[in-house]
């Protein structure tokens, strides 16, 4: 039996934003419940970056603009003969839903930022070793609470990402259902083609293979080269076929 790997490639800055924010998302839960000071320093690092994306753009008003896109697309698709209108109404309600839970949220990450335990944590986090027993006495203090009292903790700083949670996973779902799967060939290991105004590449590829693709390129305009795992002995085939959606 074939294992494929999924590879997934932004092609604008709102998805390259969009993927980091859900991978950071992920890792946040990844260790739970935390016990140690290794499954704490991952947690903690997570929200540090995530915290840090979040400062570097207005990820809400990003999302609610692309909520509101998504409700076109629909809009327009309602038009469309023999199209599932009841499974489009319930779509639309889920889209205006999530967007009045994110209008009415705190801003993104303030609960977090404004948590002193997640605020001199991500101070040493910079530092090499810099979290310590002796730097960080309230870390190591914390660690050793009842593991309850860190629970709750951490159920209070994970519910205040619910409303970004919900929105993005709904938004992400939207738009890697938009487009299937297609086969496509690539000539001594490159491929081009028209992005057509997509957000995402979806790449499907065996693992047998042993290859990894670089993606370059936009929405209008996009060219991968299918790499060899092993730069010196791998090879790059003359015809390889994979599977290709433009989201």
């Amino acid at each position: 039996m074939h294992t494929h790997i999924l590879f997934e490639h932004p092609l604008n800055e709102k998805m390259r934003t969009w993927l980091r924010v859900e991978f950071l998302l992920q890792q946040l839960s990844v260790h739970l419940p935390l016990s140690d000071h290794a499954d704490a320093l991952h947690f903690f690092r997570n929200i540090g970056d995530l915290l840090d994306v979040f400062e570097r753009g207005d990820t809400r008003t990003e999302l609610l603009k692309e909520l509101e896109r998504q409700q076109r697309k629909l809009q327009a698709w309602s038009d469309v003969p023999g199209v599932d209108l009841s499974r489009i109404e319930a779509v639309r309600q889920q889209l205006k839903a999530s967007g009045a839970v994110l209008m009415s949220a705190p801003r993104i990450g303030q609960q977090l930022r404004e948590d002193r335990l997640i605020g001199l944590v991500r101070q040493r986090l910079s530092i090499p070793g810099g979290c310590c027993s002796f730097d960080l006495p309230t870390l190591h203090m914390w660690l050793h609470l009842p593991q309850e009292m860190r629970d709750a903790q951490i159920a209070v700083w994970l519910d205040s990402l619910t409303p970004l949670t919900q929105t993005l996973t709904l938004i992400l779902d939207l738009i890697r259902n938009a487009a299937p799967f297609r086969r496509q060939t690539s000539l001594n290991g490159f491929y081009q083609d028209n992005g057509d105004d997509a957000d995402l590449l979806r790449l499907q590829l065996s693992l047998e293979e042993q290859l990894y693709p670089q993606i370059s390129g936009h929405k209008s305009r996009f060219a991968i080269r299918f790499m060899p795992l092993d730069s010196e002995h791998g090879v790059v085939p003359e015809r390889l076929d994979f599977e290709l959606a433009c989201c």
